[in-house]
């Protein structure tokens, strides 16, 4: 996918979250197609198109992944998907469009730190949900934000206060080489592995590494990542170590939800949220249609 590639879809991304939005508004009124395209201005045709390109399937089948029924039946088929991701390992060459991540901890000592003697190169990259800022050390990818309603200025001045005695610098190229390894849909069968760098308590890696084990196209609940771990009743505490995810999409917070099927918040926006789910659905060719 090129540069140019995924400014189209970045650009596009605006008009599919302003559709997700007034469809959440209307959704009593069950609004029919070319209201939902005149909500964000553009022709039934046009919005047709965007679909086509942004996801490559109708919007009308898009929107059928954004229903509760779709994700209680998400849950349901994802029944014991970690434990068996975990059995057979996280990603397998038969498998398409996934990510093959490799997560290391900062120890305690680099973590008190607070990035003392590292470099941190960062990028604003545009990518098929809106530009996101991605920040990188030599170990890995440390960040992943998306600018939602911020400037540029200030996602990089929460940078710099995430890390606030390492050096930030502008790696633009070095970001976009990322993003086209992050949010290429022609990932090859074996392709290396992207290295995360990430800071957190021990139970938050815990759960940070559990959700890299939910593969594309299937949910999970906070109760489903609390039994995986070995702590069932800390629901409340996985849903806190969820939020603090530094490194949004690469590890797949987006891929839990409500029990009943709602999907509750995320970092990034609700909008993205669904966003996100109904691409990778769209993408996993699930569920597959009938004959």
């Amino acid at each position: 996918m090129t540069a140019t590639a995924l400014e189209q879809l970045s650009g596009d991304y605006t008009r599919i979250e302003q559709a997700i939005d007034f469809i959440d508004t209307h959704q009593e009124a069950h609004p029919p197609l070319a209201d939902i395209a005149a909500a964000v201005g553009l022709s039934e045709f046009h919005f047709q198109k965007l679909f086509s390109r942004w996801v490559g399937i109708s919007p009308k089948r898009f929107l059928q992944f954004l229903t509760k029924e779709h994700a209680k039946k998400l849950l349901a088929d994802s029944r014991n998907i970690l434990d068996v991701t975990y059995e057979t390992g996280l990603s397998s060459p038969g498998r398409l469009h996934d990510l093959f991540i490799s997560c290391e901890a900062m120890t305690p000592g680099a973590y008190k730190a607070k990035g003392k003697g590292l470099t941190i190169g960062y990028g604003v990259i545009p990518s098929p949900f809106g530009p996101c800022m991605i920040a990188f050390t030599p170990k890995g990818i440390c960040n992943l934000k998306f600018l939602r309603d911020r400037s540029e200025d200030e996602l990089i001045e929460w940078l710099a206060a995430q890390w606030p005695r390492a050096e930030v610098v502008r790696q633009a190229a070095r970001a976009m080489d990322f993003a086209h390894r992050i949010f290429n849909t022609g990932i090859p069968d074996t392709p290396a592995p992207l290295h995360l760098f990430v800071r957190g308590t021990n139970f938050q890696i815990k759960v940070w590494e559990a959700l890299t084990r939910i593969p594309p196209g299937h949910t999970v609940t906070y109760q489903d990542i609390a039994g995986h771990i070995g702590h069932p009743g800390a629901v409340r505490a996985v849903g806190t170590a969820i939020g603090k995810n530094p490194v949004p999409y690469l590890i797949p917070c987006h891929r839990v939800i409500r029990k009943m099927g709602i999907f509750g918040n995320y970092g990034e926006g609700k909008s993205r949220k669904k966003a996100i789910l109904g691409w990778e659905s769209a993408r996993a060719g699930y569920p597959k249609k009938q004959p």
